[in-house]
């Protein structure tokens, strides 16, 4: 579940489709697991930029009246969830500018770790910054670039920045996609008849029916116009440091990332999991949803039946009602309930992906323990959450980590089971079978891509 771990950021784009604004749409539909707060499309008709964005979900921000108003065979939608810049419509993407190389529209999946520099520079140059989001960084490097054509002024742009991006550019007609060179975040590149799509995941794809070819490489950069893709920068061979939480917790199921199916390499982490740490108990329950396919893994390595021991309430939105402490774990009895017939009187292995600040495991576990389980044995399908992300994801300052501070005993004893066992490194890297590899663990094992390298000193001075 990864109470405290929150998804980045979505990005969809398409360039000639008469629908172009319609598929971006349910493209973001497909997406909307990886950014809840805000949702936006900007489209060109050949002559104006168009745009909508508001905060909410996809669902709430669009209709058919907004959908008419984005016209034009290029579009690019976003959803977001802050990483940088505070939650409001003023970071909401795409951003948009009308720029002397024309319209602009952008959307970015990903964080810049020197944006507070170069937003510095920037503005002692004149420039005004109309949010807090360190991808309007990109805009106004793209906008001030003294080269000429569009296509040098974004290689200029991307060369200035550090850090993770995905990022989908539209200029005027043209469209562009440009991965950062370690290749954080994903980047999926499909066709859908002559048109040309990109989006966070391929599941995006899936949705429209366009057909997933390959992901944009790390270093990559292309502009997709009416025939094959044109490579303006070469992606690289070597330094990839691809972000191993999509594949654990972030990344839907039915999505390929990284060249490996999320599902498949969830139920491998599983099954990794159950040879690592064994449990004599009597069934496995899943913290469902991203827990279910470790757990099925755990299930078939280890012989124990897999139980649907926990549902969840897929329909909850913010509740206005707080109720009073009498109804004990509120916030999780309203997403999660256990099946009492499925647990009573049973030894429960519980899977879940990962464990961040303990809150949620300890609530689940009393949960199942007030439904009748005689034990909990959690088990967790990576290693323990003890450093902050500063590469695309939102995450809880590093004392709020509880692996970061407690041993794995200390933690065993605040969530109530009888026994905790997470993933090894190790075992999780063991998931995957294409090669290169080439992960960011750092969230796991504090070794920062960047740091020292890239970009020194820009990592805050508790991790260096």
């Amino acid at each position: 579940m990864a109470s405290g771990f929150h998804e980045e950021c979505g990005v969809c784009a398409v360039g000639g489709h008469g629908d172009a604004a319609n598929l971006v749409y349910l493209g973001l539909y497909a997406l909307q697991h990886r950014g809840q707060e805000s949702a936006g499309i900007a489209s060109f008709d050949g002559e104006t930029l168009h745009v909508h964005r508001a905060m909410g979900h996809v669902a709430e921000v669009f209709n058919r009246e907004a959908l008419q108003k984005l016209p034009g065979q290029v579009a690019l939608g976003h959803v977001r969830y802050a990483t940088a810049g505070a939650s409001s419509l003023v970071n909401a993407q795409p951003l948009v500018a009308r720029t002397h190389r024309g319209a602009m529209a952008l959307a970015h999946n990903g964080n810049l770790v020197n944006a507070a520099q170069l937003r510095s520079a920037l503005e002692s140059e004149g420039a005004i910054f109309h949010s807090t989001a360190d991808s309007e960084v990109f805009l106004h490097l793209l906008a001030r670039s003294r080269a000429a054509p569009v296509e040098a002024a974004l290689l200029e742009a991307l060369a200035a920045a550090a850090g993770a991006y995905a990022l989908v550019v539209v200029c005027n007609e043209r469209l562009f996609a440009a991965r950062d060179p370690h290749g954080f975040r994903p980047l999926a590149l499909g066709r859908l008849e002559d048109a040309w799509v990109v989006a966070s995941e391929s599941c995006a794809f899936d949705l429209i029916g366009a057909r997933f070819l390959r992901e944009v490489a790390p270093g990559e950069v292309v502009e997709l116009g009416d025939k094959e893709p044109t490579v303006l920068r070469q992606g690289t061979a070597e330094g990839w440091a691809q972000c191993i939480f999509e594949h654990v917790y972030f990344a839907r199921p039915d999505s390929v990332v990284f060249g490996e199916s999320v599902a498949v390499v969830r139920e491998r982490m599983g099954m990794r999991l159950a040879q690592e740490h064994p449990a004599a108990a009597d069934v496995v329950v899943a913290v469902p949803d991203s827990g279910l396919p470790a757990a099925l893994g755990f299930s078939r390595r280890s012989g124990l039946p897999l139980a649907l021991g926990l549902v969840r309430n897929h329909y909850v939105g913010r509740t206005f009602i707080e109720p009073r402490q009498s109804i004990l774990h509120f916030g999780v009895k309203v997403k999660l309930n256990a099946v009492r017939a499925l647990v009573a009187g049973k030894r429960v292995v519980l899977v879940d992906d990962s464990l961040v600040r303990g809150t949620t495991a300890q609530k689940i576990v009393a949960l199942l323990k007030a439904a009748g389980a005689t034990e909990v044995h959690l088990r967790i399908a990576s290693p323990p959450t003890r450093h902050p992300c500063f590469f695309g994801i939102d995450t809880p300052q590093r004392q709020e980590l509880i692996a970061a501070r407690e041993s794995v005993e200390a933690i065993c004893a605040f969530v109530g089971a009888e026994s905790l066992g997470y993933l090894s490194e190790e075992g999780m890297l063991s998931a995957f079978t294409a090669a290169p590899r080439g992960f960011c663990t750092a969230c796991f094992s504090g070794r920062y891509p960047l740091l020292g390298r890239d970009a020194p000193g820009v990592l805050p001075k508790e991790e260096r």
